[in-house]
């Protein structure tokens, strides 16, 4: 779908704002139960799409309505029911559902609509976790779960990505394609799959926070709406699985990193590390909703990776200054954490955590055993870490060549500013 022209004048911008503003948080409902009606996600969002032209063209001269959701519900029915009447390609495949959503659709108009809120949320955590289908590569996941639940544009999510809206414009008809010619069904997992596929979303949903808190390439250190979105996806999902202690785990982790957000950038504009940041400025409600949340993991029984992250997390929250910081029990969640999921990025940051305990030398053993590992070839932090440790063990000129290194291995700008930054006080340390 092309641009959208907005029409002129004071009241009818804010208008659209007003529009633009529903749709981003009525989007996912509307697809949902759009794709339950029909059993196609591409169709439910075209649908979705001409219900949001429909209210752009017409809440400017007619006012918002009073229910919006069930004004879009409505609109986008009666428009795909047209749409496949019309279209000849479309009517030979959907005909069926067309008849259908005419029988079981809403009855008189958009204000008179009845929604079954338990139906949505099902209809919304079924359409999460097919866009975290198996059969979608991970790109096309975010690209979809980012296009469909978060209502952001093609063009924003590829801006946050660094990639071009093209690519961006492939990777969801990529998925939307693999969706209708594997006849997925729009449905919840079976109960056996439900662990893995629940996995899949939050790992989904955990990957766009983080290239929100720290962006992999580009200008910009942080993505705070990025972040956002996949906080506010997570929070849709915890209130549709409220049993499910991972989800609030990683509900917490989010809520507790993203707390950090206003002290993570100085005054002159430039990225402030976590043990050099005013901790006073950090977000005290995000806090504590995100320690609440955790001991509400806990009491579900949380052992999880993003339970034990966000306990970890949660033991810098609780200190008011870096030196209060309880490292022997972070390193202590790391192991838990590793005997869970043993991978090199996790022991990384357990040898940070060694490090912080007062072992630098054992750390710096740790991070040399993993400068073997093909998984950690052009991972940026690896020599940055190890940078660390030489420093803080007084070999500032080793230190200041992976300070060096790292900062050539990054994608983000901000980040080898701070790296190149680094390397050059390491080197003077070492000529002083």
């Amino acid at each position: 779908m092309g641009p959208i022209r907005k029409p002129a004048g004071t009241a009818a911008e804010t208008t659209s704002a007003t529009v633009e503003a529903v749709w981003r948080i009525e989007s996912a409902r509307l697809i949902a139960t759009l794709s339950r009606l029909t059993g196609d996600v591409g169709l439910a969002e075209d649908m979705a799409q001409d219900a949001l032209v429909a209210a752009l063209e017409g809440w400017p001269r007619t006012g918002v309505p009073d229910n919006p959701s069930a004004w879009l519900i409505t609109t986008a029915r009666n428009r795909g029911i047209d749409r496949i009447r019309r279209d000849k390609v479309l009517r030979e495949k959907y005909e069926k559902v067309a008849s259908e959503m005419e029988l079981s659709g809403p009855e008189p108009g958009p204000e008179q609509v009845a929604f079954d809120e338990d139906r949505i949320g099902d209809d919304v955590l079924t359409l999460i976790f097919t866009a975290c289908h198996p059969e979608l590569s991970a790109e096309s996941q975010v690209a979809l779960t980012l296009k469909t639940l978060a209502g952001l544009s093609t063009e924003e999510i590829a801006r946050a990505f660094l990639v071009s809206k093209a690519t961006i414009s492939q990777r969801i008809v990529r998925a939307k394609r693999t969706l209708a010619e594997s006849e997925i069904r729009f449905e919840p997992p079976a109960p056996e799959e439900m662990g893995e596929r629940l996995g899949t979303v939050l790992g989904v949903v955990y990957l766009i926070f983080n290239e929100g808190y720290s962006a992999t390439a580009g200008e910009d250190w942080m993505r705070t709406e990025l972040s956002a979105e996949a906080l506010r996806l997570g929070r849709i999902l915890a209130g549709l699985a409220p049993a499910e202690p991972e989800v609030h785990g990683l509900v917490a982790l989010m809520e507790i990193q993203a707390s950090r957000f206003p002290a993570r950038i100085g005054p002159d504009g430039d990225p402030v590390l976590l043990m050099d940041q005013d901790r006073a400025r950090w977000d005290r409600l995000l806090i504590r909703r995100g320690l609440e949340r955790l001991e509400l993991a806990g009491e579900l029984g949380g052992s999880g990776p993003y339970f034990l992250q966000a306990s970890i997390a949660a033991c810098h929250a609780r200190a008011s200054a870096p030196e209060q910081t309880d490292w022997d029990q972070i390193v202590g969640f790391y192991d838990a954490l590793l005997a869970l999921r043993d991978t090199p990025v996790a022991r990384l940051n357990r040898a940070v955590a060694v490090s912080m305990a007062g072992d630098p030398g054992r750390a710096l053993a740790i991070v040399d055993d993993l400068a073997g590992d093909r998984r950690m070839e052009g991972y940026h932090l690896l020599p940055s870490v190890r940078g660390d440790l030489l420093e803080k063990l007084g070999r500032g000129e080793e230190a200041a060549a992976e300070f060096a290194r790292a900062a050539s291995l990054t994608g983000n700008e901000q980040e080898r500013k701070v790296l190149e930054g680094r390397a050059l006080r390491a080197s003077k340390g070492f000529s002083s």
